[in-house]
């Protein structure tokens, strides 16, 4: 069964790193787009990147371009989220989550998520 598995969150202080990554299994990760939402508490979903499934394409919300790197490791079967300089208000938790399209990212059609992992930003 498809399966989608994130870790690497974490609680950080204000500036700091973190890199998410997404373990997926069950299907062919190489022909599908994959994404990164997030969910914090009392928000709504923000979709904070995907990549296509070439890794030629990519997305970022605004308000994470130029600190957040989304990348892709077809072979390894994991997508990684590299985010940096992170700010209180990037607390939330964060999945990973495929899409049904293979080489459209922007459409966030997600039909799989993982359970999430929760990055906490806090001095």
């Amino acid at each position: 069964q498809v399966q989608l598995v994130e870790s690497g969150g974490g609680l950080v202080q204000p500036g700091g790193s973190l890199r998410l990554s997404c373990a997926a299994s069950g299907f062919t990760l190489a022909n599908y787009v994959i994404g990164w939402f997030r969910q914090a508490p009392g928000k709504e979903r923000e979709d904070v990147s995907c990549i296509s499934s070439s890794g030629g394409t990519t997305y970022y919300a605004d308000s994470v371009k130029g600190r957040f790197t989304i990348s892709r490791d077809n072979a390894k079967n994991t997508v990684y989220l590299q985010m940096n300089s992170l700010k209180p208000e990037d607390t939330a938790v964060y999945y990973c989550a495929k899409d049904v399209t293979s080489s459209t990212c922007g459409a966030f059609s997600y039909d799989y998520w993982g359970q999430g992992t929760q990055v906490t930003v806090s001095s």
